[in-house]
């Protein structure tokens, strides 16, 4: 998910997750990880919404109990706000979502899953074996 939140793929760490700010590529340019399987939908415009206005607004309530500024000021300041928390958090919320997704082998992700499954059985056989042997 780290990876994700970054714009990262999740498999290498090192290619770049979008093409676009939103638009997620289609594979990773440096290991070719398929990418176009993730279903983030509207999810991460949820969890933005839900961070940014249960963040937001109990400080437009605090600042109007405290201060009591006129509408105006408060509209020119607390939008702005908005809008920029909400813009900035967007990407790396959505990157998160397609992270775990493909962490936990959702969707089209399974085969990924399926894949690292394989190559870390035979290394946990080995070291298995060699314990027992040991």
């Amino acid at each position: 998910m780290w990876r994700g939140f970054l714009g990262r793929c999740p498999h290498c760490g090192e290619g770049k997750l979008f093409s676009g700010f939103l638009k997620v590529a289609h594979h990773c340019d440096l290991c070719g990880e398929e990418l176009f399987h993730q279903r983030a939908d509207d999810f991460p415009a949820y969890l933005v919404i839900l961070l940014v206005g249960h963040t937001v607004v109990p400080a437009v309530l605090a600042v109007e109990t405290a201060y009591s500024p006129p509408v105006t000021l408060q509209l020119l300041f607390w939008l702005p706000v908005t809008l920029i928390a909400s813009l900035a958090l967007l990407q790396p919320t959505k990157g998160s979502i397609v992270g775990l997704q493909w962490q936990i082998g959702m969707d089209g992700f399974e085969l990924s899953k399926q894949v690292r499954q394989s190559r870390s059985q035979p290394q946990a056989l080995e070291t298995s074996e060699t314990n027992a042997s040991g």
